[in-house]
């Protein structure tokens, strides 16, 4: 059984639609649930549409997926969306013109994916929404110097796990994990131009304001808000129920809820009394 199936195995429970496969001794597509007459299956032979001995025409939307792949019936593929071997596209799903869907990506029911995105080593949940130019599953930036001073890259062998109702802006990139896998937690919701690095766990209900950016093994807990542009050191853990003001940069374990600011961020009141303080001796020096 291949990787595919498997994953498929896992929809099949709670799908309301069938999911259409490849028949490779055919070279048909065929629904894989009760029988049909043949006048209802959707062909795609070397004379009629298929575009290459193992990639064919979606009939619904007129993209190209691989004869391995497990597509719901009613699943979206625009024109130029290209569905790679071992993947699995639940029911309702929309990808949009120009989206590569890398092999063995997941993507769940009712996940709407626009234009132009790249996923790969990743599996992303139900009723999600993934904007233009995200890039999800890429390699991480993890590096070391060998005893001769040449650059290494560290192996990046691991996935991006994207849980329930997430949304992820524009350009954004999530990186695939290296000694663990990097997680989205349901009801997250991610700005334009996020990098968030490999390894990171962001828990449930997380709000990622625009340019923010999560180093390498941070752990970040639940209803953890984050304003434009904040910072986050590598291996750094923020509990749950926190908020970060814009610009702020967390050089250090957040081990208690509230409202932090500042670079290093610190609990907002003493940032504001730290900022007031400042202004007070700039209004000294220059009356």
């Amino acid at each position: 059984m291949t990787m595919a199936a498997r994953r498929l195995l896992s929809f099949a429970s709670s799908a309301s639609t069938p999911f259409l496969n490849l028949n490779q001794n055919a070279n048909l597509v065929y629904f894989l649930s009760s029988p049909r007459s043949s006048s209802s299956y959707s062909a795609f032979s070397s004379e009629d549409g298929s575009l290459g001995d193992k990639f064919h025409k979606w009939h619904n939307g007129g993209g190209t997926f691989h004869e391995s792949t497990c597509i719901d019936s009613t699943a979206l593929v625009e024109v130029g969306a290209v569905v790679h071997s071992e993947s699995v596209v639940g029911p309702n799903v929309r990808i949009g013109s120009g989206t590569i869907v890398g092999p063995s990506v997941t993507i769940s029911h009712s996940t709407n994916i626009g234009y132009n995105v790249v996923l790969r080593n990743c599996c992303i949940g139900d009723s999600c929404v993934i904007h233009s130019g995200v890039c999800i599953g890429q390699d991480g930036f993890g590096f070391y110097v060998d005893g001769d001073g040449n650059m290494i890259k560290k192996p990046q062998m691991l996935n991006v796990i994207i849980g329930n109702n997430v949304e992820i802006g524009a350009n954004t990139c999530i990186d695939r994990g290296s000694w663990r896998d990097t997680v989205i937690g349901d009801n997250s919701k991610i700005d334009n131009l996020v990098q968030i690095g490999h390894n990171v766990v962001i828990g449930k209900n997380c709000l990622l304001c625009g340019q923010v950016g999560v180093a390498g093994s941070a752990t970040i807990g639940d209803f953890v808000t984050m304003g434009g542009r904040v910072a986050v050191r590598d291996h750094v853990s923020i509990i749950s129920n926190v908020r970060l003001a814009a610009v702020s940069c967390v050089t250090k374990d957040i081990k208690e809820p509230g409202d932090y600011g500042g670079f290093p961020a610190i609990p907002i009141n003493q940032w504001r009394r730290q900022v007031a303080s400042r202004c007070h001796n700039l209004v000294r020096r220059n009356p």
